[in-house]
């Protein structure tokens, strides 16, 4: 590339870039989990699979269906596929009976665990690229977008 012509990012606007970014975790993931016998996983079921391996705790359903944005009737039927499936249990919180917690099981943690070696790799490849203060500036910027996120959320 020539030093007068602008980096092919230079031109596109940041939720594109974004989207794309997006694409790579979600595609390495993918491609993992299929590899490995996990070719069964719902579109949202990584998000709810990561999500589950992350926290040290049962998670209530109501909290899935927020973090989500998706209705609750689509939370649902995604919760009953990866039940069904084999991914998760799904039983009455002990303390509030109206209450749903979910858990991986078994096969559940070894998807996630699949699912986390294809983050990492990525991780490893990005800061490879952009270093320390890279890293740090890309998750600096993210993090801000997530606050105005929240800003927005919260006065509507």
């Amino acid at each position: 590339m020539a030093r007068d012509q602008p980096a092919w990012y230079e031109d596109i606007v940041v939720p594109a870039l974004l989207r794309h970014a997006r694409g790579t975790y979600a595609a390495a993931m993918r491609r993992a989990l299929d590899e490995a016998g996990y070719d069964d996983i719902p579109e949202n079921g990584l998000y709810v699979i990561g999500g589950l391996a992350g926290d040290a705790s049962d998670v209530p359903l109501g909290r899935l269906v927020q973090e989500l944005r998706i209705s609750k009737q689509a939370a649902g039927q995604l919760v009953d596929t990866l039940v069904t499936r084999g991914y998760l249990t799904r039983e009455g919180d002990p303390v509030d009976r109206r209450k749903l917690v979910i858990t991986l099981t078994e096969r559940g943690l070894d998807a996630a665990d699949v699912q986390g070696a294809a983050r990492d790799r990525i991780d490893a490849d990005l800061h490879a690229r952009i270093g320390d203060s890279g890293l740090r500036a890309l998750k600096r910027g993210l993090a801000a977008l997530v606050e105005i996120g929240r800003k927005d959320r919260e006065s509507t």
